[in-house]
């Protein structure tokens, strides 16, 4: 497996970890309704915390396990910024993001 894999693998787990560490991390998924949004990052239907959990972690993981390309650009974490403007605490969240932002488009 090439090292990139290796390296985003860990940081998605991460990202997991700082997501249940902020008490973002839902147990139930929402709605699939709201899943099959086609906007980007499901602005019209998910949180960005639910964005990261159902559809951005899932879809990486599944695309690093079958070893497929990754995308080289992401760009979330200026979404994050903006998302977690007022929010006390998120720069670690923000700082994760950019880095896995970094590590994809380095390929």
């Amino acid at each position: 497996m090439q090292s990139i894999y290796l390296e985003v693998s860990d940081q998605l787990l991460q990202l997991e970890m700082e997501l249940r560490r902020q008490d973002l991390w839902q147990a139930e998924p929402p709605a699939p309704e709201a899943l099959a949004s086609t906007e980007p990052f499901c602005v019209d239907t998910l949180t960005l915390p639910q964005w990261l959990q159902f559809i951005f972690l899932p879809r990486m993981s599944q695309l690093i396990e079958l070893e497929q390309p990754l995308p080289r650009q992401c760009g979330i974490a200026p979404v994050a910024e903006e998302f977690f403007r007022n929010t006390d605490g998120a720069e670690p969240l923000i700082k994760l993001l950019a880095d896995i932002d970094a590590r994809l488009q380095q390929g």
